[in-house]
């Protein structure tokens, strides 16, 4: 049996009529960007987040880079930031200008280590960027206590944890702002590139709305130097009929997980995901750690399934970041980590025959090396 990582197209094939009416008005529309579609969308979202405003954006990058440009991070500061996480979040704080500050990950979670966190303040830190890594929110209270301590933007990379919830708080509101990705793979994709921004801050909403339309906010008259990062119309009217299908889905990725965990417990060698007190994780992957990955992810594709590793080079060990010379050693966790994590399939489409052929591959393989 041959398992797919995420089919991507049965989220269409669910919900094509609706998708396809809400395109179909759209078009009839004749309005591309920034129109009715982007401003219900944007309430909508906020409302599901627990936020005052959310502002739509071209991708998820530019979420979390406009957010420090309107919070003001430039030059001379310093940007607290995973070891473990996709380099997108990294290259925001770069593309303001800021100084890039490493912090170790929770080796249960994965996600940023609040003490790690604080550790690595100095009089220069301005800014703390902490990812909801996998589909779990980072933990939520210590981080807020961090950042009002000592007076620090707490930016959420929240790309992949729509809908997760932390100490009270769902993911979108943990932070002063936090960033979106709808790319197509995530809980909630959309049928391209797509983001958003949101925040109780009305002063940063306007700045983030000013600032991804070339620095405008009426046509023609350009307040500042800014960029083209716009959620188009089309974009925003497919995420508005999935966002009413997002806690339905979430729960059949529990469901999924739930079944992982249970029949996965117990396999020597085999380190699974966890969820913390006081979280709600999303499972936007399904994470494990093997001593011996390579063997376990090559012999599970010679069974037919797919897996993914997520993320085998830590940003600093990237040729784009060699000029921080952070060298061999230096984040231990995140390295190990990058050496042992794989994803395996998940996604509120999977069957269960697929789960059943997962874990019985898995038992086998991993009894077996």
């Amino acid at each position: 049996m041959k398992v797919p990582f995420l089919d991507v197209g049965a989220a269409y094939k669910e919900l094509q009529s609706e998708v396809d009416a809400a395109i179909q008005g759209v078009l009839r529309s004749g309005w591309f960007i920034l129109g009715q579609q982007v401003e219900a969308f944007e309430a909508d979202f906020a409302s599901y987040c627990g936020a005052r405003y959310a502002v739509g954006v071209g991708n998820g990058l530019e979420a979390l880079h406009l957010s420090l440009r309107a919070a003001g991070i430039g030059p001379g500061d310093e940007v607290i930031v995973p070891s473990n996480t996709y380099i997108a979040t990294v290259l925001a704080a770069s593309y303001v200008g800021a100084e890039v500050v490493f912090a170790e990950p929770d080796p249960q979670t994965h996600n940023i280590d609040p003490k790690a966190v604080e550790a690595a303040i100095t009089p220069r830190t301005a800014a703390i960027v902490a990812v909801d890594l996998y589909g779990l929110a980072a933990d939520a209270r210590n981080l807020r206590r961090i950042a009002d301590r000592h007076g620090l933007f707490l930016l959420e990379d929240a790309a992949q944890a729509h809908g997760a919830e932390r100490d009270g708080y769902r993911a979108g509101a943990i932070g002063h702002a936090a960033g979106f990705s709808f790319y197509p793979s995530k809980n909630l994709g959309a049928l391209g590139d797509a983001g958003a921004v949101t925040t109780d801050d009305a002063a940063l909403a306007e700045k983030v709305r000013t600032l991804r339309n070339y620095g405008s906010k009426v046509r023609y008259h350009n307040e500042v130097k800014g960029y083209n990062s716009r959620l188009d119309e089309l974009q925003a009217a497919v995420l508005r009929v999935k966002l009413r299908y997002l806690d339905a889905w979430n729960a059949r990725r529990a469901r999924v997980a739930g079944r992982y965990l249970e029949g996965l417990a117990e396999v020597d060698g085999l380190v699974l995901p966890v969820e913390p007190e006081g979280a709600t994780h999303v499972w936007h992957l399904f994470v494990v750690r093997h001593p011996h990955r390579a063997q376990l992810r090559d012999a599970l594709a010679e069974r037919g399934i797919a897996t993914q590793i997520h993320y085998p080079i830590p940003p600093h060990r990237s040729e784009a970041y060699a000029d921080l010379g952070v060298t061999t050693g230096a984040l231990p966790i995140a390295e190990r980590l990058a050496e042992e994590v794989l994803s395996l399939p998940i996604g509120p489409h999977l069957e269960d025959a697929h789960v059943d052929a997962v874990i019985d591959a898995v038992r086998t393989v991993a009894a077996a090396i």
